[in-house]
């Protein structure tokens, strides 16, 4: 493992490339023998001086749940970031795009607890019963890390690629709908680009809450009440580019709507 000092200097980089909106070369390649346990490290650094500087945890965000994820990735086992309260957009908001780098658009569903959830033995029915409701939700990837040869390692390091989420369309409660047929079509500049249910995330998406919460229970963490769970994408990152416009249908759940300026 990376002594202290080192696990700072990883830290500082991701901030620095998170203000110049500039990427820095693989950690992986540079830090061999770096494991997932060390990369955390770096990322609970990361979102300490975050906090610090007054940022706000509101959430976290699971990554890499679904087979489309991880074949487009290559990477085969999920992930969790942190979601900071300047990191959260309503539908319908323009959003700097100098802001991020790499800049990609999940499509995705938001667990918002109403008690909390602690491992390290959470089931789906755990997580069924704490939430309060389910919305529609985007995620926009921030990657400063080199995407090609990257590892998870180096994808945890850099908060799990989480940039931003927008937030919108109708909230349900948990047995309002069945979650696993809840659909979506993204589309960029009124064109579909992908499409998908939320199902192909570990079967259903609370399953992906489940596992956060077993996951952070190993780091002597656990998820409060009024959090926001980002579950994981159902469909594969889609690009986006300066001036594009996103909109999501979730059919009977509504739509969300974003533009990059």
């Amino acid at each position: 493992m990376p002594d202290p000092s080192r696990i700072r200097e990883i830290a500082d980089e991701l901030i620095a490339a998170d203000r110049d909106r500039t990427t820095v070369p693989l950690l992986t390649a540079r830090n061999p023998g770096m494991t997932v346990e060390d990369a955390y490290a770096v990322q609970r650094e990361w979102a300490e001086r975050r906090m610090s500087a007054g940022a706000r945890l509101v959430g976290r965000k699971i990554g890499l749940t679904s087979k489309v994820m991880q074949v487009a990735t290559g990477i085969t086992e999920p992930d969790y970031g942190v979601i900071l309260d300047d990191m959260v957009y309503e539908s319908g908001s323009v959003i700097e795009f100098d802001r991020f780098s790499n800049v990609r658009i999940e499509v995705e569903l938001a667990f918002v607890l109403g008690t909390p959830l602690e491992g390290p033995d959470t089931t789906i029915f755990d997580v069924l019963r704490a939430t309060e409701y389910v919305v529609p939700a985007l995620e926009v990837l921030n990657s400063h890390i080199a995407l090609e040869g990257r590892t998870i390692v180096d994808t945890i390091s850099d908060n799990a690629a989480m940039g931003a989420m927008v937030v919108g369309g109708r909230p349900v409660k948990v047995d309002e709908v069945d979650l696993r047929w809840v659909g979506a079509l993204l589309s960029r500049n009124e064109t579909i680009e992908e499409s998908g249910v939320a199902g192909a995330v570990l079967g259903h998406p609370a399953m992906g809450v489940a596992w956060l919460a077993n996951k952070l229970a190993q780091h002597g963490q656990s998820l409060g009440a009024g959090e926001i769970i980002l579950a994981g994408s159902f469909t594969r990152p889609m690009w986006v580019e300066r001036g594009d416009t996103v909109h999501a249908d979730y059919h009977d759940l509504g739509s969300i709507s974003c533009r990059f300026a």
